[in-house]
């Protein structure tokens, strides 16, 4: 019998076709829908393959249920979807796909602060529904970007980026980290900050932290009442990081000025998110990595990292 792949969401047919041949290939052919859970348990049961997105849960009960499971390739730079202590135990080896999505997501994470400072949703939905009926000289009115300072929390690769993005637009760049980065600081300028003093001093907090125990609730309401009254904080992380109720509190009660979220705790987002009821919440998504070539790219990373595993070769982007 072929060795089998499951892929849990509907991929392009030319990232799969090559596996066809040589492979038993089981794809959920859902175009926009999640991989029912029942058929994700059914179809691991004789898999050695599991090709998974961020969305879903890879948890214990899928391990214990995959008896032949070689690898669970993640298309995804975070892995927090998946039980990694249970991958250790069961012995399945781990990939992700750095790298690939760096440019592509701090290009969205600044897009998606643009569109919080100057209320371009608010805008345009008021045009759109006919609320626009005159001009008004404080009408539709925002927040300056340039010149502005830019606090980043968590300075990995698409921090970085973020930061190079920043300066194109004569900001100051504080950020906080686990460790100083010298070469950040150096190229662009930035300021290590502690925590407290990011969010005081910060016009916009940029959230680029990974999703680990440590950062769950990192920004709750303590946090959010440090920043300033006409500051943004701006997520294209993980849902999680920041108290959506603390969050919805700070912005309905005039706390910070507005939200960016590319990200949440539950997604998709259910329609009855408080958050989504804001004016001053801008809310994405989760499109952090979507482009054509970028979404492409993460895919061939992951079909590497198979062919490797499946040929017994150590496969590149292994977390365990």
């Amino acid at each position: 019998m072929k060795p089998k792949i499951f892929i849990t969401r509907k991929l392009p047919e030319e990232m799969v076709a090559p596996f066809r041949e040589k492979y038993d290939v089981r794809m959920w052919d859902a175009e926009d829908a999640a991989v029912k859970r029942y058929v994700l348990l059914e179809e691991v049961k004789e898999a050695e393959v599991l090709w998974s997105v961020v969305s879903d849960a890879i948890d214990r009960e899928v391990f214990e249920t995959a008896k032949k499971l070689k690898i669970v390739a993640n298309m995804a730079v975070g892995y927090n979807n998946v039980d990694i202590e249970a991958a250790k135990e069961h012995g399945v080896i781990v990939t992700n796909t750095p790298d690939v999505l760096t440019e592509t997501t701090a290009d969205l994470a600044f897009a998606l602060l643009l569109a919080t400072a100057r209320r371009l949703y608010h805008a345009e939905e008021e045009l759109r529904s006919g609320g626009w009926t005159s001009w008004s000289p404080m009408g539709y009115t925002g927040m300056d970007v340039g010149g502005a300072t830019i606090g980043i929390i968590g300075m990995g690769r698409i921090g970085e980026a973020v930061a190079r993005r920043a300066t194109g637009f004569n900001m100051r760049i504080l950020y906080h980290n686990r460790n100083r980065k010298p070469a950040a600081e150096e190229a662009y300028g930035a300021e290590y900050a502690d925590m407290d003093t990011l969010l005081k001093e910060a016009d916009f907090v940029v959230v680029l932290a990974p999703h680990t125990p440590e950062t769950v609730g990192l920004i709750g309401e303590r946090e959010l009442a440090l920043m300033k009254k006409t500051a943004s904080i701006i997520n294209v992380a993980r849902g999680g990081i920041i108290d959506e109720q603390a969050l919805y509190k700070a912005l309905k009660n005039d706390v910070i000025w507005a939200a960016g979220l590319d990200v949440f705790e539950t997604e998709p987002v259910p329609l009855n998110n408080p958050l989504l009821t804001l004016p001053n919440v801008t809310a994405l998504p989760h499109i952090g990595s979507a482009s054509i070539r970028t979404r492409i790219g993460m895919m061939e990373l992951n079909a590497k990292a198979i062919h490797a595993v499946l040929e017994g070769r150590e496969p590149e982007n292994r977390v365990v």
